[in-house]
């Protein structure tokens, strides 16, 4: 687990307790819960009070969309338990990761991306970057000389993803950073797998890390939002202004959600990885599995780097159904528990067939490239009863070769 952390006041917080005690700041009611401030806008004492608010001489709230006291709480607790100078929220995951990047470069600018990722990450880096004549090059991550060939002059953002989506595809942290930060670049680490339970980019060396808190931080499949989190002058020079003028802005309810969700993110995350260990060893024995990918099993093929950088496996699991798509759809068919959905790390449990759903608009080439098979199967752990969880996948696999 994690380094001991620290609140505002300066005490040492081990993570569980920075999680339910982080950020907070009570109103004049001295209420237990977290306040929920639903307002769009804050009154001023007086003209002169305004002025300096906008001129940022005076501390205090204008308008929600750059600022709200449940939106800072968040963020605060958030950037208390990473371990980040700064942190700013997003309504969603990829709004989280198109300000990290977006934010940063402009016309004529390089980006070195980890061939393994989500679609969306990668139609960002690839399609929507190049609109605005900002190149790249989509690399194999595991790969530590791809990376140092691939820099050019104009390279200013490494970015990948580990464990990544859907084949949980390990990348070199400390190492890839290394390699940035003697070019000047700047590192983005994408850790929503992982969650911050498990896997602490920035004290690995990376300079940015980003979530869907969508995922594992809402935990319940309630609410959408994103974080960005880094060193001070790069999140209010960049993703703070990115934030602020195009508007991407977290409502407070979402992260009122959130920062409650964060209270219970140790104990959840805890339950499911033992979960996904269990079921993980089940699969690769049943008939009917050709392959089960699970960073936590030592035939991972990148297992050793996964000890290293996580102290869990995760609560993901890929794995492929023989007999192609149509195995798969009979399996995921057959499921009377897990539920079909392409969201993860709910505490329902749940099974996505990614070639057809989160990366179809990736070419056959560019799945097989990435090891997406059409017998491929995503499963996210959530928090029912492993018993019951087994149960309905041994059944499943059986129907899928009927």
């Amino acid at each position: 687990m994690a380094k001991d952390e620290q609140d505002s006041a300066g005490r040492e917080w081990r993570p569980e307790t920075a999680l339910v005690h982080g950020g907070v700041t009570r109103s004049q009611y001295g209420e237990t819960a977290e306040g929920l401030f639903l307002t769009q806008g804050f009154v001023y004492n007086s003209a002169e009070q305004a002025e300096a608010r906008f001129k940022q001489e005076d501390p205090g709230f204008q308008y929600t969309r750059f600022g709200n006291p449940t939106i800072q709480m968040f963020e605060d607790r958030l950037r208390i338990f990473e371990g980040a100078e700064e942190c700013r929220v997003t309504a969603t995951g990829m709004a989280a990761v198109a300000a990290s990047i977006l934010s940063y470069v402009k016309t004529g600018d390089h980006i070195v991306a980890a061939r393994a990722m989500f679609g969306s990450c990668r139609n960002v880096i690839e399609n929507i970057c190049a609109r605005f004549g900002i190149t790249s090059t989509i690399i194999d991550g595991k790969d530590l000389n791809a990376w140092r060939e691939a820099i050019r002059p104009n390279t200013k953002i490494f970015f990948f993803e580990t464990p990544s989506n859907p084949n949980l595809e390990l990348v070199d942290i400390t190492a890839v950073s290394e390699i940035a930060r003697e070019k000047g670049i700047l590192t983005i680490v994408d850790n929503v797998f992982a969650t911050p339970m498990l896997q602490r980019p920035l004290a690995l060396g990376a300079d940015v890390v980003v979530y869907s808190a969508t995922k594992h931080i809402d935990g319940q499949g309630r609410v959408l939002g994103g974080a960005v989190l880094g060193a001070t002058d790069y999140i209010t020079k960049y993703v703070q202004e990115w934030v602020r003028q195009t508007g991407p802005s977290l409502g407070p309810f979402n992260a009122w959600v959130m920062l409650k969700s964060l209270e219970t993110m140790p104990v959840r995350v805890r339950a499911q990885c033992a979960s996904t260990a269990k079921i993980a060893d089940l699969l690769a024995g049943l008939k009917g599995v050709s392959r089960v990918i699970y960073p936590g099993r030592a035939d991972h093929p990148q297992a050793n780097l996964a000890a290293k950088q996580m102290p869990g496996g995760g609560q993901m699991i890929a794995f492929e159904i023989e007999g192609g798509k149509k195995a798969a759809f009979k399996f995921l068919n057959a499921l009377r528990l897990i539920l079909i959905s392409n969201n993860l790390g709910d505490a329902k449990s749940i099974v996505t067939h990614p070639a057809t759903t989160t990366h179809f608009k990736l070419t056959e080439a560019q799945r097989d490239e990435l090891g997406i098979s059409d017998g491929m199967i995503r499963l996210s752990i959530g928090l029912e009863a492993v018993e019951d969880l087994a149960d309905d996948l041994t059944q499943a696999v059986k129907a899928a070769k009927g």
